[in-house]
């Protein structure tokens, strides 16, 4: 038997699986292959696509993108209109943010 926390289900904007123990609002896009677990939050009209991974206490808010096979976790925040892609990993407390 699963315990909750471990339980995934597909976000209805975009298809991609989020972790019980996230949260993604409803008007943010989670693709296919994306992934948010954790305790990670996804606000707002937010991003997560490609192969990305957003974990641990993530956040992502605004506008911002998250894709390609990026990785955000720890404290990292990401808001207004940034993008973060390709390789890139962002951990522990950075913050990245775009014009507003």
């Amino acid at each position: 038997m699963t315990s909750p926390a471990t339980r995934w289900h597909r976000h209805p904007n975009g298809g991609g699986w989020v972790q019980n123990t996230a949260q993604v609002a409803d008007t943010a896009y989670v693709g296919p292959a994306a992934l948010v677990y954790g305790r990670a939050r996804v606000y707002d009209r937010a991003w997560v696509s490609g192969q990305a991974r957003f974990y641990c206490q993530a956040r992502v808010s605004g506008r911002a993108w998250v894709y390609g096979h990026a990785r955000f976790y720890g404290r990292a925040r990401v808001y207004d209109r940034a993008w973060v892609s390709g390789q890139a990993r962002v951990s522990s407390r950075a913050r990245v943010f775009g014009p507003r």
